[in-house]
This record gives structure tokens, C-alpha cells and sequence, in this order.
């Protein structure tokens, strides 16, 4: 028996695999690309804990093929637990109910091992990923906590507690995590990141834009979503900002283009360049690079949160494909009417394309019904921000300035330092006849 980088006993068939497991514990909590080689130990190894995480890291395609190629690594965990440790066997278990489909099954399980082998960081940041993309954060932070007193030592649960704690909207408490996090690991991208949230929601711009370029220089060897997502933070400081120029740099050699072909990258890609067409930006023919890569993307149906996404990019770059999608979300959501996709997903994609091919009054109107329940197809606060920002400028853009100006004079009110607020809330006025005494509001 071994025990690995947390001191869980794991039950391997070569010892040789031990660093490999290590590689997918840490890296994996680390937010490393290291934690991909358990792939290669899991083609020799078919211990059922080196096979169940080689069928997460297969789960993390987040594409319609994903359970199909993670089936054979946790067919063969499935065949051997018997013989493992009762966390193992219930990490398999969670895994395998994730390839079925099953997440409230999973979730229960990763709970289940929060409070039983709370050391089990692994568990407990796959447990956050699927509570994170059904916009539970309450439960994100609940099955944390349940393992802070046995693992408060390492600092990756801090930054995964300063998520939680910022989605559940405790700012202060976040913070405070993150910069604990940061203090016993000044490389620890996932607390930077929940940082970054807690600056750009509290309208701290130009702090939250120094203070990722200053810890940028530790985003090495990360997986692509990580380094590319916090490039992306870096991006949206610099878009309140007004620095058109800098976003679109780091939108050319940061955020598109480390891995053109994952999920997680081209959504980056698809929120930057709208947030930058709303700011008023040129971004020439970026969206018909993007379009071509995104047409793979029609079939998979996976989460909703990335299908809107897909959809807008498919849409804003011209691309035929935008039908098939559309017609694979309403067939997604028919099997489940009262669910998020019926419920969230279907409005929203038909509000986002409207907006896209030029068509506000639907927009407005489609938007208008799947907003209030957005939080449940999943996606950060930052990270939707994006539908609502679609929403203000169909309003604007359908002559309902009344309704847009409630919304958007709230932000200038929590982003005094965002000048691309500022901007927009100028000519807002001066189309509302309000010119006259729109520094009022600022």
C-alpha cells in the first residue's frame, strides 16, 4: 500500500505509477497540465484509481465523445475495486456516475468523500466542478469547508475556498482566503483567479490589472484552461480600462491559441471578442478564425453554459453550422422540458443569435425570460456577465433606453473606475435628452 502527495493509501499494480498518481493529484488541484500523465501510467497500470482518474481526464474534453472514451478506463476501475481502499472505491464511483450522466449521484459521492477522507483534494475540486456548472455555489463552499480542518495545509483548498466563498458573493472572506493561499504558495493560479473576481466585482480595476500582471510571471506549465482563463481576467481589466489595443493583444497571444481545439479556450475566445465588439471595438476578422473551430462543437451538448457560447461565436462569424446547433439545443432541451436546458439554455441561444444576426426586439425579449434563472446553466458571476452585457445593448439598440439605463447606471454605481461604463453611460444619457447633467451620475 502507498499513499499519495496527500497522504491518501492508494492500491496500485506497479509501484512505478506512484508519481503519476501524485501528477493527477497535485496537478489536478494545481491547475497543472502535469496532471494529464496518469494517461500514460493508465495504459500499463490498470489499478482502478489509476484508470478512474484516466477517465476523468478524458470526462474533461467536455465533448459529445468524452463518455465514450472515458468508458474503457472506468470499465476495467469498475472490475477491480473489490480489492481497493473504500475512498477509492468511491471516487471510482463518482467518476462512473459522471460518465453516466448521473451528477446529482456524483456530487452525493464527492460530499460523501469531503467528509470522510477530507484529504481527498481531488475528489473535492471534481466534487466544485460539477456544482460550479449547476450554479451551486452554496454547495461548492458547504463541501469545502467540511475539509478544511484535516487539510488547511495545503494551500490549493484555500484558493478553491476562495472561489466559493466569492460566488456565494462572501467578498471579504475570498479575499482573505486567497491571499492565504498566495501567502504559502505564491504559485497558486486558481486563488489569483478568485482574487481577480473579487477585485473586478468590487470595482477595484486598476488593482486587479496590476495585480495579475505582477503574479503572471508564476503561469507556468498550467493546463490551457487555467492560464488561458486568467489572461482572460487580465483582458476584462484592461477592456474597463478602455485599452482596446491591450485586449486585443492578449486576446491574439494569450487567451486564442494555446489550444484552439478545447472547450474551455473557445469560450474564452467567444466572450472576449463580443465583450469587445459591445465595447465598441473593431475585431476584424477574428471571429470567422474562431467560427472554424467551433463548428465541431454543434453535436456535443454537454453543458449549456458552453452550447450558448458556441452558438453566438457560430452566429457573429457567419457560419452555417449556427442551425445545426440551434436545432440539436431545442432537441437537447425537448427531453426535459421543465429543465435548464428547456427552461435557460433554448431562450438564451435564441436571444444570443438574434442579437448576433442584428435582430434586438428578440433578443430583448428571449433574453429577457432566461436571465433570472442564468445562474442555473452554470458559468461564474464574470463569466455570465456576458449575457447580460448582450441584453443592455439589445436594449439600447431597440430603443428601450428607459429599461437600459435602470440597468447600466447600477454598474457605473459598483465600477467607478470602469471607463468603458463610463463611456457607454454617456451617450446613454444624451440619447435619453439627459446630457445636460449626465456627469451627475458618475
Amino acid at each position: 500500500m502507498w499513499t499519495d502527495v496527500l497522504g491518501n493509501p492508494v492500491t496500485l499494480q506497479d509501484a512505478a505509477s506512484l508519481p503519476a498518481v501524485n501528477d493527477f493529484v497535485e496537478g489536478f488541484i494545481a491547475s497543472e497540465a502535469r496532471a494529464a500523465n496518469i494517461l500514460a501510467a493508465a495504459q500499463s497500470d490498470h489499478s482502478p484509481i489509476v484508470q478512474a482518474y484516466a477517465a476523468a481526464v478524458h470526462m474533461f474534453a467536455e465533448s459529445h465523445d468524452a463518455p465514450c472514451n472515458a468508458r474503457p478506463f472506468i470499465d476495467r476501475a469498475l472490475a477491480g475495486t473489490a480489492a481497493t481502499t473504500a475512498r477509492e472505491q468511491r471516487m471510482v464511483a463518482a467518476v462512473a456516475a459522471w460518465i453516466e450522466g448521473n451528477l446529482a449521484r456524483a456530487i452525493a459521492l464527492h460530499e460523501e468523500q469531503a467528509c470522510q477522507h477530507p484529504r481527498d483534494l481531488a475528489s473535492l475540486k471534481l466534487g466544485h466542478y460539477h456544482l460550479f456548472n449547476r450554479g451551486d455555489s452554496p454547495g461548492m463552499l458547504r463541501m469545502g469547508l467540511a475539509t478544511l480542518a484535516a487539510a488547511g495545509d495545503v494551500p490549493y483548498l484555500h484558493g478553491m475556498l476562495a472561489f466559493a466563498w466569492e460566488q456565494c458573493h462572501g467578498l471579504e472572506q475570498a479575499e482573505a482566503a486567497a491571499r492565504k493561499a498566495i501567502a504559502m504558495c505564491r504559485k497558486e493560479p486558481w486563488a489569483h483567479h478568485a482574487l481577480a473576481h473579487v477585485m473586478l466585482t468590487q470595482g477595484r480595476i486598476a488593482e486587479g490589472h496590476a495585480f495579475l500582471q505582477d503574479v503572471s510571471e508564476t503561469w507556468v506549465g498550467l493546463n490551457s484552461f487555467m492560464v488561458t482563463h486568467n489572461w482572460w481576467h487580465q483582458a476584462l481589466f484592461a477592456l474597463e480600462l478602455d485599452r482596446h489595443e491591450e485586449v486585443l493583444g492578449l486576446y491574439d497571444h494569450q487567451v486564442w491559441g494555446v489550444a484552439k481545439d478545447y472547450t474551455q479556450d473557445q469560450i474564452n475566445a467567444v466572450s472576449l471578442l463580443a465583450r469587445l465588439e459591445l465595447a465598441g471595438a473593431d475585431v476584424s476578422e477574428r471571429w470567422q478564425d474562431l467560427g472554424g473551430y467551433l463548428t465541431a462543437r454543434t453535436g456535443d451538448q454537454v453543458l449549456p453554459f458552453l452550447d450558448m457560447q458556441y452558438l453566438y461565436g457560430l452566429a457573429r462569424a457567419g457560419r452555417p453550422e449556427a442551425d445545426e446547433l440551434m436545432r440539436n439545443i431545442e432537441a437537447r432541451a425537448a427531453r426535459e422540458p421543465e429543465g435548464v436546458w428547456m427552461q435557460v439554455c433554448k431562450p438564451a441561444s435564441v436571444g444570443l443569435r438574434a442579437h448576433a444576426e442584428g435582430d434586438m426586439a428578440a433578443a430583448v425579449r428571449e433574453l429577457g425570460h432566461a436571465l433570472p434563472r442564468m445562474v442555473e446553466a452554470g458559468g461564474s458571476h464574470a463569466q455570465r456577465d456576458l449575457f447580460s452585457q448582450v441584453y443592455l445593448d439589445a436594449l439600447v439598440r431597440s430603443g428601450q433606453l428607459s429599461g437600459a439605463q435602470n440597468l447600466l447606471q447600477q454598474q457605473v454605481r459598483a465600477q467607478p473606475q470602469s471607463l468603458r461604463l463610463r463611456r457607454q453611460a454617456t451617450r446613454l444619457y444624451a440619447a435619453l435628452g439627459l446630457g445636460s447633467v449626465s456627469s451627475s451620475f458618475f
